[in-house]
């Protein structure tokens, strides 16, 4: 799906200073609306437009500032870190699922203020037995996850 597609269908459906950035599904805009209201609606006309179904994690400026700001893990030239956004409680789920798989080196996970943190070496992340979940369809609409340099230059675009 192109993001200028994703982009004018929020437009049509009432949101403002709309705007697609890094091409991987993060969609900024700006809206009176509440959260919820915005997930029913957006995942109703994503889904009927595209024709797949559609499962979106709408956060505002203050969850964001939120995730940056209480990452645990300090920025290292081996490992990526990721934050994961979901249904509620599914930090809790992530942390079990964790806790079950072999780590690799270095590799942790932790919750900080209802947030799950991921730290896993570069070139490992599909390939460590945590990650092989992120793939896994009993999980599928439950969450996504994001490189915390993501959400950095998200909240940069606030």
């Amino acid at each position: 799906m192109k993001m200028e597609q994703v982009c004018s269908l929020f437009e049509k459906n009432g949101m403002q200073n709309v705007s697609a950035f890094l091409a991987s599904g993060n969609i900024l805009f700006s809206s009176d609306k509440t959260k919820s209201v915005l997930k029913e609606l957006l995942e109703k006309v994503m889904s009927e437009y595209f024709s797949y179904e559609a499962f979106l994690f709408v956060k505002d400026k203050r969850e964001i500032e939120s995730i940056v700001s209480n990452n645990p893990f300090e920025a290292h030239p081996e490992f990526h870190i990721y934050s994961f956004a979901g249904t509620d409680g599914i930090e809790k789920i992530l942390i079990q699922e964790f806790k079950k798989s072999v780590r690799s080196e270095g590799e942790e996970a932790k919750i900080i203020s209802g947030n799950f943190y991921w730290r896993i070496s570069k070139g490992n992340t599909l390939n460590s037995e945590f990650g092989k979940i992120l793939g896994n369809k009993k999980f599928r609409g439950s969450f996504t996850s994001r490189n915390m340099n993501t959400f950095v230059k998200v909240l940069k675009k606030m």
